[in-house]
Order: structure tokens, then C-alpha cells, then sequence
């Protein structure tokens, strides 16, 4: 498990240079760099939803002196043993979660209650309609 250090989020998978690893480290402090969540913490916090995200590595990328360069064979057969974990972690959520908890410290379920500028009268009904589902309790 990451605790504390600096990730770094990139978009899309890609592969790393030596140069590239050697700036993300030791340049810009990365210790961790992460290819996906940009889209998914937005998307949440519209949605007023705590989110954490769960990473698991597939690689050293080409920084590490024991692993040498990065091979997609073994990028995707630890994939799939992270698929594996991943589900079991799911299972294990609702346990893990419990049922009712109290109002989120960082405002995640109250982050829309000043974003909608809009009078109600001036509003587009379709387009209440269709935002109901994350934003009905403050349209």
C-alpha cells in the first residue's frame, strides 16, 4: 500500500523511457505514477461521492536496477492477477463499508449544494430531467 509520497497521474498506459522515469523521479519527486483517475474523481465529486482509488502496480516501469525493461507479457499477466484481487477486494466492500455513515469530513456529499447558478424558473426541464440522477437533491 502507497501512504504519503507524490503520484503522478498520466493520461493513458504508456511506457516510459529511462529519461522519462529518470525526470518523474527525481525531477518532478513522483513516487508513484498512475495512469487513470482524472476523469473517475471528477466524475464523483459531481456526483457527490467519496472517492478512493485503489492501485495496484503492474511494473517498475525502466527506473529499477533488478527489473529491467518493461515486458508486456508480464504487464499483462500481472493484470490479470490484479483482476483477481480487485474482485475479491469488491466482495468484500459491503462488509468492509457497513451501512449508514456519518456526512463526509471533506464535503463530498454536499459538493453540489452551490454549483447550480441557474434560477429554477430559467431551468431547461429535460435538462433537469436528465441530471436528476446525480444532482436531484439540489435541482
Amino acid at each position: 500500500m502507497h501512504r504519503g509520497g507524490t503520484y503522478l497521474a498520466m493520461e493513458g498506459a504508456q511506457f516510459s523511457t529511462l529519461a522519462e522515469s529518470r525526470m518523474y523521479r527525481g525531477v518532478w519527486g513522483a513516487d508513484v505514477i498512475g495512469m487513470t483517475n482524472m476523469p473517475e474523481a471528477k466524475l464523483a465529486r459531481e456526483a457527490e461521492l467519496c472517492y478512493a482509488s485503489v492501485a495496484m502496480i503492474t511494473d517498475y516501469d525502466s527506473w529499477h536496477p533488478d527489473h529491467g525493461e518493461v515486458d508486456v507479457t508480464r504487464i499483462l499477466a500481472t493484470l490479470a492477477g490484479n483482476a483477481d484481487k480487485g474482485r475479491d477486494l469488491v466482495r468484500s466492500l459491503p462488509a468492509l463499508l457497513g451501512g449508514a455513515r456519518p456526512s463526509c469530513p471533506q464535503g463530498c456529499d454536499r459538493a453540489l449544494e452551490h454549483a447550480i447558478l441557474t434560477a429554477p424558473e430559467a431551468r431547461d426541464p429535460e435538462a433537469v430531467a436528465r441530471l436528476d440522477a446525480v444532482a436531484g437533491r439540489v435541482l
